[in-house]
């Protein structure tokens, strides 16, 4: 079986910017065996695969080690490999996923998530978070499936570094870092390693946790966020009430084809 795969820079301006996915278009499901085996072998933090159905599509999303329950990345990949290169004919594209409905719509240069938020919940922060990083945090809230940890300001997340194994000890999936930022709203890096994603380019899915946080704490709505990665990413964030929208460019880097025996 020959299947067609893309890998997109998301949230990039340029190609080697942003967070790589890697996405496949299937016409029905391969095994959950299969796709693990696939994502595992291109080893890109998400590998996602699509079904249509209708006038949706059904999209999935694997790491090198486990199917995850939402991934904003490689929904924006996915989103410009129809767009782009599968000729979708409206502007509106709609995802059915573990998360629910999401959506992804064309503004202008952007492509624009949405997607469901999730709540924040104040929480002590947890004794291996506290010697966790080389600088202490200074709050630490839980959503639905990561961690939250702020910090003073921006040069703090710069200077960030993380003992992964701690990490791995307080977190079913990953820990987001963050404060409030000079030139942008906010900044973020993201440490996900019980996923086999020691540190995340740019983490869409992270945001649904950041957007309503930074919103209430700067009482404003519409945001500019930066992900701080080496290869760093800018996203353009709304918050709408239990919903959120989270924009951002995409850039073909590749189009081949795989061999599946």
């Amino acid at each position: 079986m020959m299947l067609t795969i893309y890998q997109v820079d998301a949230f990039a301006e340029k190609v080697f910017e942003g967070n790589p996915a890697a996405v496949i278009p299937l016409s029905e499901w391969l095994p959950d065996a299969t796709m693990q085996e696939i994502a595992m072998e291109h080893n890109l933090s998400e590998t996602a695969f699509f079904v249509q159905q209708n006038e949706c599509f059904h999209i999935r999303w694997f790491t090198p080690e486990s199917e995850v329950d939402l991934c904003g990345h490689a929904t924006l990949a996915a989103a410009h490999v129809l767009f782009e290169h599968l000729q979708h004919a409206s502007s509106n594209i709609y995802f059915q996923s573990r998360s629910g409905i999401l959506s992804v719509k064309k503004e202008g240069d952007l492509l624009v998530l949405n997607f469901p938020v999730s709540e924040v919940e104040v929480k002590y922060i947890p004794t291996g978070l506290k010697t966790a990083f080389n600088i202490h945090p200074i709050e630490c809230f839980k959503g639905r499936e990561d961690l939250m940890l702020v910090f003073k300001n921006e040069n703090d997340i710069r200077q960030l570094q993380a003992d992964f194994q701690k990490i791995l000890e307080a977190s079913k999936r990953g820990i987001i870092c963050t404060a409030k930022s000079d030139e942008f709203d906010f900044v973020s890096r993201f440490f996900a390693p019980a996923v086999g994603i020691n540190e995340d380019p740019v983490t869409g899915s992270a945001h649904t946790m950041l957007i309503p946080y930074w919103a209430k704490q700067l009482n404003k709505t519409t945001l500019v966020a930066k992900q701080l990665s080496k290869r760093g990413g800018i996203l353009h964030c709304k918050h709408l009430d239990n919903r959120v929208e989270i924009g951002g460019k995409a850039v073909t880097y590749l189009v081949g084809k795989i061999n599946i025996q």
